[in-house]
């Protein structure tokens, strides 16, 4: 049978890199500087994954003419503190090492600024792991307007198109899952994120791992599976 090559797309925090307080922490900072009211914790949870201005609006109530404002005190605290303090989570390092081992290929998928997402991968040094890095706009408005992750996840497949037989999306949040949907895409979720049961309950992810190892025997298998599929003409 033949083997099946997968280009596998990572989101990045909470996925792949634990940020430790750094995101909310950050915002509620930026908030409290402001003197703008921080939501809840549960309610700054919610606010890792999605465009920042987005749920700067959506979820902290701040009034849009002062979104600039909280933006930028948020990107320099994190810039400065926030990305050295953040880390890998446990073996998932080996693991995009033993997918790329095994003749597949690795990129990441995130709605973090692309040159944000470039800057925090160098800091925790993981660059050279991946073989693209695909993420929203500079210009935090024009982020915010995205339709979820399925542009950029189309952006990832669009520059790998030709060198893959199938592609999945790793993350931990409904717009991973959604994104990769929208693109064709299964999704598998990973528990040590920012997601929750009811959101994986709701958005149906294809699996939901609950450590990088298991993460490793997912994706091998689900490459497997398609080979089947390949090698029965279902595809």
């Amino acid at each position: 049978m033949k083997n099946t090559r997968l280009l596998i797309l990572f989101d990045l925090d909470g996925t792949l890199v634990d940020p430790e307080g750094a995101i909310t922490g950050g915002i509620a900072s930026a908030l409290q500087e402001l003197r703008l009211p921080v939501p809840s914790s549960g309610n700054l949870q919610r606010m890792v994954g999605p465009a920042l201005v987005r749920s700067l609006v959506d979820i902290a109530r701040v009034p849009l003419e002062r979104v600039d404002e909280v933006v930028d005190i948020y990107r320099a605290g994190y810039r400065q503190h926030g990305m050295a303090n953040s880390t890998a989570y446990p073996g998932i390092v080996d693991a995009v090492q033993r997918l790329k081992a095994d003749g597949h290929i690795v990129a990441v998928a995130t709605q973090k600024p692309e040159w944000l997402a470039r800057e925090l991968l160098d800091v925790q040094q993981m660059a050279p792991l991946f073989a693209s890095v695909h993420g929203a706009p500079r210009d935090e408005r024009a982020a915010a307007l995205l339709d979820g992750k399925r542009t950029i996840i189309a952006a990832a497949l669009a520059e790998h198109a030709g060198t893959y037989d199938a592609a999945v999306m790793v993350g931990d949040r409904s717009h991973d899952v959604h994104g990769a949907a929208a693109n064709g895409l299964d999704c598998i979720a990973v528990s040590w994120g920012f997601g929750s049961e009811e959101e994986f309950s709701t958005a149906g992810p294809s699996a939901v791992v609950h450590s990088a190892e298991e993460l490793v025997e997912r994706v091998l298998e689900y490459a497997q599976h398609r080979a089947g599929e390949v090698a029965h003409g279902r595809l």
